[in-house]
C-alpha cells in the first residue's frame, strides 16, 4: 500500500536508475565548475595572447586530449572491473594492477612524444619543440591518473571524482594567467597544464583496504582492455581531430577562431560525460550480478544528455552576437563571413549528437563485449577523411562532423533499438493461458470506499476520524455527496496516486484463484525491490520473504508486519479489512497491486482458505501502460512529474472541508 503522497520518490530511493540521478547531479554540479573554469580559461588565453598564440595553446592541449583515450581507457576499465568486484580486497587488487600498468604505458607515450617531438612541431606549425617537451611530462603522470580516477569511478565516489576535476581545472587557470602575466606566454600556458595534471594525480590517491595476504587475484581480460582502448581512441579522435586538421590547413587565425568554437563542442560534451559517468558503473555493477537489463537507465541517462543538449543548443542561438566578440575580443566576430555565433551552434548540434550515440555505447560496454566501438572508431577515421576532401571553410568542416555523426547515432540506435522492441514484445506477449474472471462491475466510488476502509487509520486522516468515520465505515454508495467527500479524503493521502490511473479505467470484482496469482506482481517500492531482485510477482516475493538468504534485504517491521498479519489470517473466523486493488491491461494480466500487497502476502504465506476470503477488484484500462504504477520507465515518471506540478496548487484539506461544509449545511436546511 503506498505510504505517501509521493510514492515514486519511494520507488526509486535505492534503484539504479535513482543511482544514475544522483551521480549525474554531483557530476553535473562538479563538471559544471570545471566547466565555468575552462571557459575563464579560455576566454583568458584568448584575450590575452589573440588567435594566433590562442590556436598554439589548444592544439598541444588538443594532443593531450587525443592522449587521454590511453587515460580514459585505463580509467573506465578501472572503473568497470572494482565495480565488478564484491570485496574492497578484490577492488584494492584491480586498482594497483591497473595502476602500475598505467605508469608503464604512460612513460611510453612520452618518451614517444619526446622521440617524434620534431615531427609534431613542424605538422601543427608550432614555434618550438618545447611545448612538446612539457606535454609528455604532462603525459607521463596523466595515464596514470586515469587508473586513480577509474578506481573512485568504480566505487562510486562522484563528490571525490568531481572535486578533481575542479582542482585540475583550478591549477590550470590559475597557472596560465600567472605565468602569462610573468611573460611566459603560450610556454606558460602548457607548462600551467602538464602542471594540473601532476597536482590532480597526486590528489586523486585512493583510500584502499588493507590487502591481505589472501586477497584474491583478479584476471585482467584482454578484451576488456582492447574494448576499452578502441572506444576511446575513437571517442578523442572524433571530439578533437578536427582541431588539429584545420591547424594544419588553415592559417593561424583562422585556427585559433576554430578553436574557440571547438570549445563549445567540449562543455556540451562534458556535461554529457558526467551522465555516462554515473551510468557505466552501475550498470557493470548489476550486469555482473546478472540482473535484468534495466532499460529505465538507459532510458533517464539518454533523456538527460538530451535536454542538456538541447539546453545548449537553444542557448547559443539566442545568445546575440555582440556576447561573443566582448568575450572573445573583435578578432573572433566571423570566420570567412560566417557569423561566430552560427558557428558554434552548428558545432553544438554535431556534439549533441555524438554525446546520444556515445550514451548507447557505453551501455553496451557496461555490460558485454560491444562491437559499437570499433565501429565509432571507423567513423572517426571517415571524419578525419572528410575534413581532408572538404575544408574550403570552417562551416563545411563543422557539417562534415554533423553528417557523420548523424550516420553514426543511427548506426548505433537503429539495431539496439530493434532488438529492445523485440524482447519488449515478447515479454508483453507472455502471459499466461486463460484470464481471470469479473464477477461484476462496479463503481468506481465504490473502490474508493474500500480503499478507504484499509487506510482510514493512517495519521493524515487524524483531523477527520471523527467527522467523516461513518462515512467512510458504513457508505452509502448511492449518495453522490458521500461518493465526493470520501474521493475528497482519498486524495488527501492518494491523490498523487489516483490521478495516474488513465481516465475511463473500468473497475470490477474479479476472482482470483490460488492458479492466477502467478499473474499479479507487486509494485516495485523500496524495500519489495530489494526483496524481489528484478522479479516483482508475487509469487517469487512470497517464496524469498521465507527464505532466510534474503533476510537482510527487508527491515524487521515490514516483516513483523506480515507475520501478524498471517497470524491473523491463519484463524477462520478473522475479519479482512479491505480489499486487494489491482490494475491491468485487460483480464488476461499481468496485473499490479495497487493497494493490499501486504494483505495478499500475507494471505498467501497462511492459508489458501485464506486468499479466497480476499475480495480482489481489477481496474481494466487499455492505457494503463502509461500509468507508472503499472509500468515503470521514464516516460510515465515524466508523465507523473508533469502530473505533480499540474496540481501542485490543489489543496485536498480545503477541497474536503469545503464539501464537509456544504454536507452539514444541506442536512440543517432538511433539518429546518
Amino acid at each position: 500500500m503506498p505510504q505517501s503522497t509521493t510514492p515514486q520518490l519511494e520507488a526509486v530511493a535505492s534503484t539504479p536508475t535513482h543511482r544514475v540521478l544522483s551521480g549525474s547531479a554531483i557530476m553535473l554540479t562538479g563538471l559544471g565548475l570545471v566547466t565555468l573554469i575552462n571557459f575563464g580559461y579560455n576566454i583568458a588565453v584568448a584575450r590575452f595572447l589573440g588567435p594566433t598564440a590562442f590556436g598554439h595553446t589548444t592544439a598541444v592541449y588538443t594532443l593531450l586530449i587525443l592522449i587521454s583515450s590511453v587515460t580514459l581507457s585505463f580509467q573506465i576499465l578501472t572503473a568497470k572491473m572494482v565495480a565488478q568486484q564484491a570485496s574492497p580486497q578484490a577492488q584494492a587488487t584491480v586498482y594497483k594492477a591497473f595502476h602500475w600498468r598505467g605508469w608503464i604505458a604512460g612513460a611510453v607515450v612520452a618518451l614517444l612524444l619526446l622521440v617524434f617531438r620534431h615531427a609534431v612541431t613542424d605538422y601543427l606549425n608550432l614555434p618550438d619543440t618545447l611545448l612538446i617537451e612539457l606535454l609528455a611530462i604532462g603525459t607521463a603522470f596523466y595515464v596514470p591518473l586515469g587508473a586513480r580516477r577509474g578506481y573512485i569511478q568504480g566505487v562510486c565516489r562522484f563528490r571525490h571524482l568531481a572535486s578533481n576535476l575542479v582542482l585540475e581545472g583550478v591549477v590550470r587557470f590559475v597557472g596560465s594567467l600567472a605565468l602569462i602575466v610573468a611573460g611566459a606566454g603560450v610556454k606558460g600556458v602548457i607548462a600551467a597544464n602538464a602542471a594540473a595534471v601532476v597536482g590532480a594525480y597526486f590528489l586523486a590517491r585512493p583510500k584502499l583496504m588493507t590487502s591481505s595476504k589472501d586477497a584474491p587475484e583478479v584476471p585482467i581480460a584482454f578484451r576488456e582492455g582492447l574494448q576499452a582502448a578502441v572506444f576511446f581512441a575513437g571517442q578523442v579522435v572524433i571530439n578533437n581531430c578536427d582541431i588539429v586538421v584545420v591547424k594544419h590547413f588553415f592559417p593561424s587565425e583562422s585556427a585559433g577562431i576554430y578553436a574557440a568554437v571547438a570549445m563549445v563542442g567540449r562543455v556540451v560534451f562534458a556535461f554529457s560525460w558526467a551522465v555516462v559517468s554515473s551510468m557505466f558503473p552501475i550498470v557493470a555493477e548489476t550486469s555482473s550480478r546478472k540482473q535484468r537489463e534495466d532499460y529505465g537507465v538507459l532510458g533517464t541517462s539518454l533523456l538527460l544528455v538530451m535536454a542538456i543538449c538541447l539546453l545548449f543548443v537553444v542557448t547559443l542561438s539566442l545568445a546575440p552576437g555582440q556576447l561573443w566578440t566582448w568575450l572573445f575580443g573583435s578578432q573572433f566576430a566571423t570566420a570567412h563571413g560566417i557569423a561566430f555565433s552560427n558557428l558554434l551552434t552548428l558545432y553544438a548540434v554535431s556534439t549533441g549528437i555524438y554525446a546520444l550515440s556515445v550514451v548507447i555505447i557505453a551501455y553496451e560496454m557496461s555490460r558485454k563485449i560491444a562491437n559499437t566501438g570499433w565501429f565509432q572508431l571507423l567513423i572517426s577515421g571517415v571524419v578525419i577523411a572528410g575534413i581532408y576532401f572538404f575544408h574550403s571553410s570552417l562551416a563545411q568542416v563543422i557539417w562534415v562532423q554533423v553528417i557523420t555523426m548523424i550516420f553514426l547515432l543511427l548506426c548505433v540506435a537503429i539495431p539496439f533499438l530493434v532488438s529492445w522492441a523485440k524482447r519488449h514484445h515478447d515479454a508483453e506477449r507472455f502471459t499466461f493461458p486463460g484470464f481471470v474472471r469479473l464477477r461484476r462491475r462496479v463503481s468506481e466510488d465504490e473502490v474508493i470506499a474500500e480503499f478507504l476502509k484499509s487506510d482510514f487509520q493512517c495519521p493524515e486522516f487524524e483531523d477527520y476520524q471523527e467527522a467523516t468515520g461513518r462515512i467512510v465505515t458504513s457508505p452509502a454508495l448511492q449518495d453522490a455527496d458521500e461518493n465526493k467527500v470520501r474521493r475528497a479524503l482519498l486524495f488527501i493521502r492518494h491523490g498523487s496516486l489516483w490521478r495516474e490511473l488513465p481516465r475511463g479505467t473500468q473497475w470490477f470484482e474479479a476472482e482470483i484463484g490460488l492458479d492466477d496469482l502467478q499473474r499479479i506482481r507487486v509494485f516495485p517500492r523500496a524495500h519489495w525491490r530489494k526483496l524481489a531482485v528484478g522479479d516483482f510477482s508475487i509469487t517469487q516475493v512470497a517464496e524469498r520473504i521465507t527464505d532466510e538468504r534474503f533476510r537482510n534485504r527487508t527491515p524487521e517491521a515490514f516483516r513483523a508486519k506480515i507475520h501478524d498479519l498471517r497470524a491473523q489470517l491463519q484463524l477462520d473466523d478473522s475479519p479482512i479489512a479491505g480489499a486487494v486493488l489491482l490494475i491491468g491491461i485487460d483480464e488476461t494480466g499481468p496485473f499490479t497491486i495497487l493497494d493490499g500487497n501486504h494483505r495478499l502476502l500475507a494471505a498467501m504465506l497462511a492459508t489458501p482458505e485464506a486468499v479466497d476470503r480476499l475480495t480482489f477488484y481489477c481496474g481494466l484500462s487499455p492505457r494503463m501502460a502509461q500509468c507508472c504504477w503499472y509500468q515503470t520507465n521514464v516516460l510515465t515518471l515524466a508523465r507523473y512529474a508533469r502530473n505533480l506540478v499540474r496540481h501542485f496548487i490543489h489543496d485536498p484539506d480545503r477541497e474536503l472541508v469545503r464539501l464537509l461544509h456544504h454536507t452539514d449545511s444541506q442536512r440543517q436546511n432538511m433539518v429546518a
